[in-house]
């Protein structure tokens, strides 16, 4: 609460704009902090599954790198490695959630097996291959989803700190000050009264003597 307001009514409708303000900030606040978090809730479980899906996906690459290796031997399948003929490109966008710029990832293969000749090779290494694209496709989309959680999670911090200052500090003091405020000028007009009601009860008698 601020005492050093002189109690004017110019000055009490001055606090009562800036509480107004400050109730209406709060509840946009606090909007905004309830989509934050129920958007960072959606992404986190999308991670999870993410995750799980990448790990599987990179576990059965590997698998199937390892049987490949099983029937045609280790350097058969490093010198098969130089036929691969596949480009990558990941594009990157954003999307915005509550003015908060959240990243989109895109990742494009170009190039489609098979990539060997079916004579002395096994499928096998197509297979791998194809699992590995497919983990590195799941891993950009992962990359997306973290990165967006760290920033959601970031904005939903500073916002709850506004929040909270508006709720526990700024609107108190405001709602105080206006009631001090109030009481001064309220005080001050009953004295202002008094003092009139003095002033002319002593010009009646006065008045009457005369």
């Amino acid at each position: 609460m601020n005492t050093n307001i002189a109690p004017t009514r110019s000055n009490l409708m001055r606090i009562k704009d800036e509480l107004s303000f400050s109730r209406t900030g709060y509840d946009l606040l606090d909007q905004k902090r309830s989509i934050l978090v129920s958007e960072l809730l959606t992404l986190v479980d999308q991670a999870v599954d993410y995750q799980n899906r990448v790990e599987k996906a990179l576990s059965e690459a590997s698998s199937a790198l390892e049987d490949a290796i099983m029937h045609m031997g280790r350097l058969k399948v490093a010198n098969l490695a130089g036929a691969v003929n596949i480009t990558s490109s990941i594009s990157l966008g954003s999307r915005k959630v509550m003015g908060v710029e959240l990243p989109k990832v895109t990742t494009e293969f170009a190039g489609a097996g098979p990539f060997f000749s079916p004579e002395g090779t096994s499928m096998l290494a197509e297979v791998a291959v194809s699992r590995y694209r497919e983990a590195l496709s799941l891993m950009g989309q992962m990359s997306e989803l973290k990165v967006s959680i760290m920033r959601l999670a970031r904005e939903v911090r500073k916002t709850i700190r506004k929040v909270n200052s508006l709720e526990k500090l700024v609107i108190p003091d405001r709602e105080a000050t206006v009631r001090y405020l109030t009481g001064r000028i309220e005080e001050a007009e009953r004295e202002s009264m008094i003092q009139m009601k003095t002033v002319k009860n002593r010009m009646e008698k006065e008045g009457s003597r005369g």
